[in-house]
């Protein structure tokens, strides 16, 4: 088995709104990035060195390639970026009012198609560890599909399997009860769960943290990652659990610092001779956990999710 982490799940263009305090009616200028979790932690993993592939679909034309190029030129694997000849590029059109709410519309196009059959089933169950990141997975669709049948295969198999559910209110409007019931589905199957605050209080049912912690150990995840932003993250394994802090900085954009924090902790679990080991290993996870909020840290000190990613050298000096 190679060292090597896959991400599955969407990859899309943000549009985001540049005109300040303006809805997507009056909004005329629109800044492109490249968008969907999974992609960033690929991102992340490759940035410090390790090796991440990507799978998922989107079109074959300019915003599509221009995505490609993107993941490409950090060093991640598109092997198994399905670039789709009939479908659109999945596109997500933001803007932030000033009382913190958005506008949001979402064109959803080639991220929702990838059939199974397109994956490469030797690269897929080689892979030491399997991150699967749901913003849009699991809407609907084929890639809905593809993504449990992945999931369950390699399960059975022994792979290393990590999950965020990345709970959008915008994605899931009117359809919370489904998000809830298909997040706990996939709970079962994840030796490492990394959820919000937020997160994990909708999908267990309860306010309390660690009440939702001790559901989400009765579902079958292995072990619990709550983010508490610059409070650090809080870490379970069903049999320890503790907080580890963060590093305190002055931070300007945290857009895509959840991602870096899952990347940079499957980086060094992927490290790990056998990655299941660390389950047991409380005090190793916790040096794990404080590297990836380290690397999430940094994240928020410059703008963009990508771009702001950093080296090993990077976090080292920090």
């Amino acid at each position: 088995m190679s060292n090597n982490i896959l991400c599955v799940g969407e990859l899309l263009i943000d549009f985001i709104c540049s005109d300040v305090n303006s809805s997507l009616t009056e909004g005329t200028n629109f800044i492109k990035k490249a968008g969907g979790a999974p992609a960033n932690v690929t991102a992340a993993i490759s940035k410090l060195g390790g090796h991440a592939s990507f799978a998922g679909k989107v079109g074959n034309d300019h915003f599509g390639v221009f995505l490609k190029n993107t993941l490409d030129s950090v060093g991640v694997d598109t092997s198994m970026l399905v670039l789709d000849n009939n479908s659109n590029t999945t596109l997500a059109f933001v803007s932030l009012k000033s009382d913190g709410e958005r506008d949001f519309i979402f064109n959803r196009g080639a991220d929702e198609l990838l059939t199974y059959k397109e994956l490469d089933k030797e690269k897929v169950y080689s892979s030491k560890i399997i991150h699967f990141g749901s913003a849009t997975a699991l809407l609907g669709g084929p890639s809905k599909v593809t993504y449990l049948e992945v999931m369950e295969k390699t399960k059975e198999k022994g792979t290393f399997i990590s999950f965020d559910p990345n709970y959008r209110v915008d994605l899931w409007k009117n359809r919370l009860e489904e998000f809830v019931s298909i997040s706990k589905k996939c709970l079962k199957y994840a030796d490492f769960v990394k959820v919000s605050d937020e997160e994990i209080k909708i999908i267990s049912g309860k306010e309390s943290l660690e009440e939702g912690i001790k559901i989400f150990h009765k579902l079958g995840a292995k072990v619990i990652a709550v983010t508490l932003g610059k409070d650090g993250t809080l870490i379970s394994n069903g049999t320890n659990i503790d907080t580890i802090g963060s590093i305190k900085i002055k931070s300007i954009d945290s857009t895509g610092a959840g991602d870096a924090f899952v990347g940079a902790v499957l980086y060094k679990i992927a490290q790990q001779e056998e990655a299941k080991n660390i389950l047991g290993d409380f005090q190793k996870l916790k040096e794990i956990v404080a590297f990836g909020n380290k690397v999430g840290a940094i994240v928020c000190t410059k703008l963009g999710a990508i771009a702001a990613l950093p080296t090993l050298d990077e976090v080292e000096k920090c």
